[in-house]
């Protein structure tokens, strides 16, 4: 199979060089969390910005869904190779160049004069994240050791995503109503510039030791396997699972894949080497926070329904509801940073399950009258907990004891394991609350109960997938 031979590399650093002193750790990982928050403050502020882009451009309502289908698709799809690509060509490297394709990209989305224009520079804003996110993480886990200060390392930079959330509501409506949406795309280009200009005086390069070889079968079979699961599972959602596309997407993803497993297991220097699956710490850390994405994206998707459908809440207020959830989840990353430093990794996320199985049930007891403070809110606040507390541990353990050479991979397969569980999830618990609703209706006959009734059975079914979450994470092995 066809390789790429890079550069010889330069002289390793070593943890210790890459992190001389506590105050240019920490500095460093300022860096890291303010990329963090960029990328997270773009996805949210987008969704705020829809609307006028819509009524700007005159895009139908299905079109519409590429301005963020694009960007899901080259984020999702390339993760994983862009983690691998940062372990063998530098991860400071592939970081800077993230971080400049992110700005130029944004720019290019601020200036757009159509439809096709914004579209393919928020596909390039995907390429850009997938080469920050790995990159930054696996930079991360170089400049920290193993133990309780990379503890509080992950647990700042899990609070950096959902602060990013919150700016991004609350900017999100105040640039597209003042300046105009443009704007939205504007404010990350000198975040990722000045980024991209401290990162050479800020952090040491650092890449595996002796790699040479990228497999460049594996990397375009894995890639295009994994960019047409996650659009087929978003068309599932959008469309129905019978649906052509859906089946045509789905189909191409398990033929890709099925390619890809059966590439690595004959290269010489495979892009992903599956003996890295036989870690059950590994394996368990990426179930779980595929679990973790699966759980907690939903919610916020039929939250947003319930109060602007139901209460007729509008988008703005709806967007505050979210609030105690984001600022619960920073609070509660930081929290979690300190749980797993004094339990371990292996309780820390079963006490993440827990939460989210707590949070779970009372979702369930959702109503027509008062939900959200009975409900939502008291369930997201648990929900916050959960997904702080065993974000933090899963990747904490997840990156225990990785050889060097493995660190933008393993990186890049948490994240891809994070963006499938999202879609994932989105996809199967839509189509339970859609099915529950269709059956409720032609027996109750009241359209708002039976939607109502669709939502507690996706709550549910999310019940039963943390229990199982924490039978799973309880027999884990110790890291």
């Amino acid at each position: 199979m066809p390789r790429f031979i890079p550069a010889p590399p330069e002289k390793q650093q070593t943890n210790d060089s890459l992190s001389s002193t506590p105050s240019s750790r920490w500095l460093a990982l300022v860096l890291l969390c303010v990329a963090q928050f960029m990328v997270v403050l773009d996805v949210q502020v987008i969704v705020i910005a829809l609307p006028a882009i819509q009524r700007q451009f005159a895009i139908t309502q299905t079109d519409l869904q590429w301005i963020i289908t694009a960007y899901v698709l080259l984020f999702g799809g390339l993760l994983m190779l862009a983690g691998r690509a940062a372990d063998l060509f530098g991860r400071r490297r592939f970081f800077i160049t993230g971080l400049l394709l992110f700005s130029f990209a944004s720019l290019g989305c601020g200036l757009a004069r159509s439809e096709t224009w914004l579209i393919a520079a928020r596909a390039l804003q995907g390429l850009g994240a997938a080469c920050i996110s790995p990159s930054a993480l696996a930079q991360l886990t170089s400049i920290f050791p193993a133990g309780p200060e990379r503890n509080r390392a992950l647990g700042w930079w899990g609070a950096a995503a959902p602060l990013g959330g919150v700016s991004g509501l609350l900017l999100g409506g105040l640039l597209t109503s003042g300046p105009g949406w443009p704007w939205v795309f504007f404010i990350n280009v000198p975040l990722g510039l000045v980024g991209a200009t401290l990162s050479p005086f800020i952090l040491r390069e650092s890449r595996a030791p002796g790699a040479a070889r990228l497999d460049i079968a594996g990397a375009l079979t894995g890639t295009v396997g994994l960019a047409a699961l996650i659009f087929g599972l978003t068309q599932m959602q959008s469309l129905g699972i019978g649906a052509p596309p859906t089946l045509l997407a789905l189909a191409l993803a398990l033929i890709f894949l099925l390619a890809f497993a059966f590439i690595e297991r004959r290269v010489h220097a495979p892009l992903v080497p599956f003996a890295i699956f036989r870690r059950r710490t590994l394996t368990v850390s990426i179930l779980v926070s595929l679990l973790l994405t699966f759980l907690t994206s939903p919610p916020s998707f039929f939250a947003t329904l319930y109060l602007q459908q139901i209460v007729g809440a509008s988008p703005f207020l709806t967007g505050l509801a979210f609030l105690p959830e984001s600022l619960c989840i920073a609070v509660c990353s930081v929290i979690g940073a300190r749980l797993t430093t004094r339990l371990g990794t292996r309780r820390s996320m079963v006490i993440g399950m827990g939460a989210l199985l707590l949070s779970m049930l009372l979702l369930t007891t959702l109503s027509l009258g008062d939900g959200y403070l009975h409900a939502l809110l008291p369930g997201f606040i648990v929900l916050g907990f959960g997904l702080g507390v065993g974000s933090v541990a899963a990747t904490s353990a997840g990156m225990a004891r990785i050889d060097d050479t493995e660190q933008g991979l393993v990186a890049g397969l948490l994240n891809t394991a994070a963006q499938l569980g999202t879609v994932l999830g989105l996809a199967l618990l839509d189509i339970i609350a859609a099915t529950a609703t269709t059956m409720l209706k032609s027996i109750s006959g009241t359209d708002i109960a039976a939607l109502i009734g669709g939502f507690r059975w996706a709550f549910i079914v999310s019940a039963a997938v943390a229990l199982a979450g924490i039978l799973i994470t309880s027999r884990s092995e110790r890291p």
